[in-house]
């Protein structure tokens, strides 16, 4: 008798309690704001639904890739002048730390200039293929380079001798070695820099001649393992891969680092036929599995950045576009929305970008827009951190540190806190948008 008591008092606070919280969220002035979804398939299939697949020539385009992406086997030489190539030596003139926070100094940048072996620039001129994914340095070491460890935005994992990632598989052509014949100065398709020689071999006509065999193919699935038998990489998206006979080409290397042609194999639901149709269920099965994955500057940690995420994005339905964010803006009618305001810029965006191939770009920033949901542009981008302010007007940051689905004021939430910084939100700093 006491326990049915209890109980029926129980349920009977436990409605009051679910009426008073839905007559306070009608009621209430101030709404919680959200800014970062995570969506079901279906909602996303509904925002791919209202996509044009006929808005990638992808016949045309993946040719285009293919050409651009085997270019550097067709040169006698790397591209770029001497004075291009040596770039990085303009830290001299600032402040920059190594990876105990010391000062880089004039006896650490002499010493990376002897050993960089400059003065035989484009005197090997060899052609090579990665046969692991592999970091682009700007200097000829592992050593990490920062800005102000201690100031907002800077430090772990802003390494600015990281230039880029480059995946398996990836054609190369040699300018030089380091003095210590551990690193070697390359050129791919979109970057430059330095490679450790152990992540190279180099190739003669024969091997080109079998590896570019016109059957392409690849990878839509994120991190998967290949072996050969042992252990060979973990496969980013994106990836290229031969196939003949049923499987998949790689390189592996002799003991004069000469590439052989090696055979693998590869799940059939983790490889598609390239270039991968641009159609409603493609551009959802692609983007799924870039969510969530954790930023990488210039992809360190073989993590990617906001553009290497667009990028990798759309070199999967065969079109290239350029690595760095404010290049990709090149890559199809850029139309200019510096001088509108934020309601305008909103506007714009809403009713004039086409969902799944449209680029919207921002200082160092660039997100793909994917459709409207509740009448919000929604944006998919990786991106570090956002810009608040804590209540005394000092800017303070919030790590996200991944690939979300956001507004473009991805933030706003925290305006009740007093902490969203309109001035500096990711709408207020949009530039312009590419529509392909």
């Amino acid at each position: 008798m006491i326990k049915s008591f209890f109980s029926k008092r129980v349920k009977i606070l436990l409605v009051f309690i679910a009426l008073a919280s839905i007559l306070f969220y009608i009621f209430s002035d101030k709404k919680v704001t959200q800014t970062i979804f995570e969506l079901e398939d279906i909602e996303l299939l509904s925002l791919s639904k209202k996509a044009k697949n006929s808005a990638i020539d992808q016949e045309k385009e993946s040719k285009e890739f293919l050409k651009k992406y085997f270019l550097v086997w067709e040169q006698d030489k790397i591209s770029i002048s001497k004075e291009d190539a040596l770039w990085g030596f303009s830290i001299k003139d600032v402040t920059r730390y190594l990876e105990n926070f010391s000062k880089i100094d004039s006896k650490w940048l002499e010493k990376e200039k002897i050993n960089s072996n400059f003065e035989e620039f484009n005197t090997l001129n060899k052609k090579a293929i990665t046969i692991k994914n592999t970091n682009i340095r700007v200097f000829p070491t592992i050593s990490p380079i920062f800005k102000n460890p201690e100031a907002l935005g800077e430090g772990f994992p802003f390494d600015y001798n990281q230039n880029s990632l480059l995946k398996i598989n990836s054609p190369l052509m040699v300018s030089h070695l380091s003095k210590d014949r551990a690193w070697a100065f390359i050129e791919s398709r979109f970057v430059y820099g330095w490679v450790k020689i152990d992540d190279i071999a180099f190739v003669d006509d024969k091997f080109i001649n079998e590896f570019k065999n016109e059957n392409y193919f690849i990878a839509i699935k994120e991190d998967f393992a290949i072996y050969n038998p042992n252990f060979v990489e973990y496969i980013k998206v994106s990836t290229i891969f031969p196939k003949k006979e049923n499987r998949y080409l790689i390189a592996t290397k002799d003991r004069f680092m000469n590439a052989r042609i090696d055979f693998i194999d590869i799940k059939d639901d983790y490889i598609s036929s390239f270039p991968l149709e641009f159609n409603l269920e493609n551009r959802v099965i692609v983007l799924k599995e870039f969510l969530n994955e954790p930023y990488g500057w210039g992809g360190l940690l073989t993590n990617r950045d906001c553009s290497s995420f667009t990028q990798d994005y759309f070199s999967i339905f065969g079109k290239l576009i350029a690595r760095n964010s404010k290049a990709q803006t090149s890559f199809g009618e850029y139309i200019d929305l510096s001088d509108k305001s934020n309601e305008e810029k909103k506007r714009f965006i809403k009713n004039s970008a086409k969902p799944f191939s449209t680029l919207v770009y921002l200082q160092g920033h660039i997100m793909l827009y994917i459709g409207n949901l509740d009448k919000e542009p929604l944006l998919v981008h990786n991106i570090w951190s956002i810009k608040l302010k804590d209540k005394n007007g000092n800017e303070k940051r919030q790590i996200v540190g991944k690939t979300v689905i956001s507004t473009l004021e991805i933030g706003k939430e925290l305006e009740e806190l007093e902490e969203y910084d309109s001035e500096n939100s990711v709408l207020s700093r949009v530039l312009g948008v590419t529509i392909f």
